[in-house]
């Protein structure tokens, strides 16, 4: 079977993250398909490391009420430790630009904390996407997994494009490991990530942002 590019083209670029969703639920045949689409993603060795935990119903209302809660009591559970030194100045620069650009579709002022700390809580109701999907590593997890579980992420990502479904992946869902864990009954498994997923509200301002992205020489050098 033969791609053609311009489908990929517009498929990788058409994709981006949205942050309002409609209620309406993805039918269960479209779920099915997604994520048996997903499961094709690359992996070190074909071990396929990732779990999924897919979200949806009474049970993504408990686990969005039980985020909401420890996110109120500032209740981390960190699995994979994030560091704010992590990001060199032109990373800090790229995601300055982006709160700019997200923070103004809002219409919420810079210095405005407690407008834009309520609109980070609305990410634990994901952004009223019907589903969230939650994406785990196995206990003793290293980097090598982490990579193959980002690469089975952004092959979800697009499967969910290429069925007309929205999403927005969420690294603010992997800090309330415990929380993930106690909701859903999970024992020993780490949770790097989620993706919430509908469809996407159209008409929502937020929705409408563009954000730029690095020239290729600024990423990428080609030798030989």
């Amino acid at each position: 079977m033969t791609v053609l590019p311009e489908h990929a083209e517009e498929l990788i670029r058409g994709r981006r993250a949205v942050r309002s969703f409609r209620p309406d639920a993805v039918p269960g045949e479209t779920l099915q398909a997604i994520f048996s689409l997903a499961g094709a993603a690359p992996s070190n060795s074909n071990t396929q490391p990732w779990s999924v935990e897919v979200v949806s119903g009474a049970t993504r209302d408990r686990l969005s009420e039980s985020l909401l809660a420890a996110h109120a009591e500032q209740r981390f559970s960190v699995d994979f430790p994030y560091q704010d030194e992590l990001y060199s100045a032109v990373h800090r620069e790229r995601r300055s630009a982006f709160g700019s650009a997200l923070y103004g579709a809002l219409d919420i002022a810079r210095d405005d904390h407690e407008a834009r700390d309520a609109f980070q809580a609305e990410s634990l109701r994901f952004y009223g996407a019907p589903h969230v999907a939650l994406l785990l590593t196995p206990s003793n997890a290293d980097a090598r997994m982490v990579a193959d579980v980002g690469m089975y992420g952004q092959t979800l990502l697009l499967a969910m494009a290429a069925h007309g479904v929205a999403s927005c992946p969420q690294g603010l869902l992997g800090f309330y490991g415990d929380v993930v864990r106690d909701c859903l009954g999970i024992r020993d498994r780490k949770v790097l990530f989620g993706v919430s997923f509908g469809y996407a509200q159209d008409s929502a301002p937020v929705n409408q942002i563009e954000v730029g992205r690095a020239d290729l020489g600024e990423t990428t050098r080609f030798h030989g």
